[in-house]
Parts: structure tokens; sequence; C-alpha cells
């Protein structure tokens, strides 16, 4: 399973009004980098977001701090494709969030379509990560 690395500064605008990350922007980046690891398995015009199954912040994130967004595919059904994505400060590698999501491959009607792939997990920590995964597809 491929990580996606994506970073991103907090920056005045992006603070709620207790001086640290606002959640909704957060949510927003976690989103993108999500959406990032799902689209390069496919292409970004066939990938929709259809559910973020969890976010839960540990810690407030204060202005300055550079955090990284590592993203993978971590399960892959007929036409969907769940995400894990797990945030640290770049600085120190302390944990901040982290989740899952699911992404649907679509044609150019909007409609499910089949993408095709097939992903193994390489490690045991990627096995776990697969079966949360698919745990969190039975739900729906």
């Amino acid at each position: 399973m491929k990580t996606f690395i994506t970073h991103h500064l907090v920056k005045g605008n992006d603070l709620n009004h207790h001086g640290t990350l606002f959640a909704g922007r957060g949510a927003e980046w976690f989103v993108e980098a999500g959406f990032v690891a799902a689209s390069n398995m496919t292409c970004p015009e066939n990938t929709v977001c259809l559910n973020i199954h969890g976010m839960v912040f540990t810690r407030p994130v204060p202005k300055g701090t550079i955090v990284r967004y590592e993203s993978k595919v971590t399960y892959v059904g007929r036409s969907s494709m769940v995400v894990y994505v797990k945030v640290v400060r770049a600085d120190n590698e302390q944990f901040l969030l982290d989740g899952f999501m699911t992404f649907i491959h679509v044609d150019s009607e909007g409609h499910s379509t089949p993408h095709g792939l097939v992903i193994t997990p390489s490690n045991d920590e990627e096995v776990e990560l697969m079966e949360k995964a698919k745990n969190l597809v039975k739900k729906r």
C-alpha cells in the first residue's frame, strides 16, 4: 500500500476562536489528503468522497505548526476505496488525529462503476488497517 504525504502550515486564517486549528479547516485538509491517495489509484475526475468515518483530534494545533497528512488506500470494494489518514506534527512526529473515509469510483455521469483495483497489505499494520476499513464498510 503506497503512502501519500501532504503538508500544511497552520496560518492565522486557519484558526478558531481559541487560536488553534479550526476543525473545519483540518477536516478540509483531511479529505484532501484522502482524495490524493484515492485518486492516485484511479483518476481525480472519477473519484468522489462518500463518507468520513471518523476524525478525532487528540490535541489542539497552534498557529505556526506544520502538519503532515499520511494517507493510503487500505481497502477496496467493487467501486469503493477506503482511505486511512494519519496526521502528525512534522517537527516532532506528535500524533494529532486519524480516521478513515470512503471514496467511490464513478463514471462521467456520476454513477458508481467498478475500478478493478486490488491491494495487498505488506505488513501487520496494513493488515490491521484493512480489517478496520472492511468493518467500516460492512456497517454502512
